[in-house]
């Protein structure tokens, strides 16, 4: 996969680091799913989650909120087509979105104040504003916590790493990376689940023995360490997942038929969207997916056109129609959103769009969110949300009540802190009305 470098000098893999002891998640070999279900409403329709990041903040008025009667230093150079719905366009470059709008809600008007990108990824994936003293867990961490998944299987993984951290709530709920996208037809070779090489379960077994050591020797120094409490069951976890047939399987994407893989393309993007319906059909209960690219200062209709439009076309149409067919939607959560939207007015010196969090889109789809809506409206520039708008709390508000977890439930940190989950949100109603 491409590494995009955003204009901070920011790499996604700066802040998507997968080592063994890093912040924001873990690899399988470092990875433990220790979670208890606890104020969860069982009848939520929202059963699992995927969750799409499109890193660099996307352009909404050269997507999903075109303004063709804006002056011509904020229309840009995309014409809107129809979609499904009745008086409802979008861009040109995403005809098969178009087609399937009814399966999912438009946000627009989303709104804040976080112009940087990491600060803005940290809140788009948690739901709460950055503060330099405390680093909030995103909402895998959170699902993790609250609905554990089949003991067999990963409860959060990200393809291939994600912008989401444990934050307050430990090492313990951080997602397993594969730290590498699948291709569509080939068999996937996930590190530590495939047993590559001739490696056998008494291999691991071994390896297993000579880590409960190493752990013990770390627990003598620091018995009250967050991170090996974390730590603690990696052998037992690891060792499950990784001697699995149905981890196995759920990551092998190359027994899925050619028919249902074609929709996907040929994209690490629709490969990993594919790997993520696979993922939560097979009992998984939140996936990430990274993409990124969206930093378009420069030649913005150019990169949009020709390299990023295209594929999300492709990817997310397929996802929501594939997780359509497998009767999955109902049950499945998919939120995409990137970090900002980017500025109305053109930069007109390099041709591009420059950040801008004031305005932006999201989607939200399935798990009880009725979809063919749009929600949330922007002014004659694109510029502002024209009457009240949402904040990235009220969305993540949303995304937990259709998953069937309040909001406003206190964890407590480490040092006895309450916090809620989200603390500023509302659940918009018409997302569910």
């Amino acid at each position: 996969m491409a590494i995009f470098k955003n204009c901070d000098g920011t790499t996604r893999r700066d802040f998507l680091r997968a080592g063994v002891f890093g912040t924001t998640g873990l690899t399988l070999a470092s990875y433990s799913q220790l979670a208890a279900a606890s104020h969860v409403n069982p009848n939520a329709k929202g059963k699992a989650a995927i969750f799409v990041n499109l890193n660099g903040g996307p352009s909404h008025m050269d997507t999903f909120d075109l303004k063709p009667d804006a002056p011509s230093e904020y229309r840009g150079e995309f014409n809107p087509i129809q979609t499904c719905l009745s008086g409802v366009t979008i861009s040109e470059h995403l005809p098969k979105l178009a087609a399937c709008m009814d399966k999912f809600t438009l946000l627009r008007g989303v709104s804040h104040s976080v112009a940087a990108h990491e600060l803005g990824t940290k809140y788009v994936n948690t739901g709460n504003r950055p503060l330099p003293s405390l680093e909030f867990p995103g909402y895998g961490a959170v699902i993790t916590k609250e609905r554990p998944g089949h003991e067999e299987l990963p409860s959060f993984v990200a393809i291939p790493n994600s912008s989401q951290r444990p934050g307050y709530l430990g090492v313990k709920y951080a997602p397993m990376n594969t730290t590498s996208t699948p291709v569509v037809g080939q068999a996937y070779r996930v590190r530590g689940i495939t047993m590559a090489g001739g490696l056998t379960v008494e291999d691991l077994e071994r390896r297993r023995g000579l880590l409960t050591q190493i752990d013990r020797t770390f627990s003598d120094v620091e018995k009250d360490s967050q991170l090996l409490d974390g730590m603690d069951e990696f052998g037992r976890q690891a060792h499950t997942v990784i001697s699995s047939t149905k981890a196995r399987e759920a990551f092998d994407i190359s027994k899925e038929s050619p028919e249902f893989s074609k929709a996907f393309g040929g994209t690490p993007l629709g490969a990993s969207c594919l790997l993520a319906l696979r993922l939560v059909e097979s009992g998984v209960r939140f996936v990430t997916v990274s993409n990124g690219g969206w930093d378009t200062h420069n030649d913005n209709w150019t990169a949009l056109k020709t390299r990023q439009l295209p594929p999300l076309d492709e990817a997310l149409s397929a996802l929501f129609n594939g997780l359509a067919a497998r009767g999955l939607l109902d049950s499945t959560v998919v939120y995409v959103t990137g970090e900002f939207g980017r500025t109305p007015k053109i930069n007109s010196t390099r041709n591009g769009r420059d950040h801008y969090p004031r305005n932006m889109f999201m989607l939200l789809g399935g798990g009880g969110v009725r979809g063919g809506q749009v929600l949330g409206e922007s002014d004659e520039t694109a510029s502002m949300p024209k009457h009240e708008g949402y904040s990235p709390d009220d969305v993540a508000a949303s995304f937990y009540h259709a998953m069937g977890i309040d909001h406003t439930y206190e964890y407590h940190t480490s040092t006895g802190r309450p916090v809620m989950i989200v603390r500023d949100g509302r659940v918009i109603p018409q997302l569910f009305s």
